[in-house]
C-alpha cells in the first residue's frame, strides 16, 4: 500500500500532530514501508499457532493468602492523631 501526502496529513490531523511539508515528504515513504511490513506479516500462515503474550512461558507464582501479622490494632492506632472506637478518627469536612 502506498501512502501519499494527503493521507499523511489526514493521519496527522487525526493524531492532532502538527507536521511541516518537509516532515510530510519524509513520513510518506516511512509509513508506506511500515504498511508493507504489515502486509508481509499478513501472508504468514499461523494456523494452529496459539497466541502468545511473551516469548517464554511465564506462570504466576501464587502464595497462600494468610494473615501474617494481624492483631496489632492498638500498636497501629498509637500513630493516629485521633482514634475512636478502635478506628482512625478524622474531622468532618463539609463545605
Amino acid at each position: 500500500m502506498s501512502v501519499d501526502s494527503h493521507t499523511v496529513r489526514h493521519i496527522a490531523k487525526l493524531a492532532r500532530i502538527a507536521v511541516s511539508d518537509a516532515e510530510v515528504a519524509a513520513l510518506a515513504p516511512e509509513l508506506s514501508n511500515i504498511l508493507g511490513w504489515v502486509e508481509q506479516l499478513q501472508e504468514v500462515d499461523v494456523e494452529g499457532v496459539e497466541p502468545m503474550t511473551a516469548v517464554i512461558p511465564n506462570k504466576l507464582r501464587l502464595r497462600d493468602d494468610v494473615v501474617t501479622d494481624g492483631g496489632i490494632r492498638d500498636a497501629v492506632l498509637k500513630n493516629a492523631p485521633m482514634a475512636e472506637h478502635g478506628f482512625f478518627a478524622v474531622p468532618k469536612v463539609i463545605e
